[in-house]
């Protein structure tokens, strides 16, 4: 799971030009959630749904543009 969580996410920040940090703290206020996965480190669920809704939301707000 972490593994996908991590895949979708380097995804999103290639297809969208942000930075890891920033990606945190705006999907949960977290800026080092990245560094934390990439360290091989685990996140809640509730972190979970929110960081892939933080993502829905803004793909959905940048196709409507």
């Amino acid at each position: 799971m972490i593994s996908d969580m991590l895949t979708d996410i380097h995804g999103f920040l290639a297809e969208t030009g942000m930075g890891k940090s920033y990606f945190g703290k705006a999907a949960c206020g977290n800026s080092e959630l990245v560094d934390r996965l990439e360290a091989g480190k685990t996140i809640t669920l509730a972190t979970a749904e929110k960081v892939r809704g933080f993502m829905e939301r803004r793909r959905c707000g940048e196709a409507a543009e």
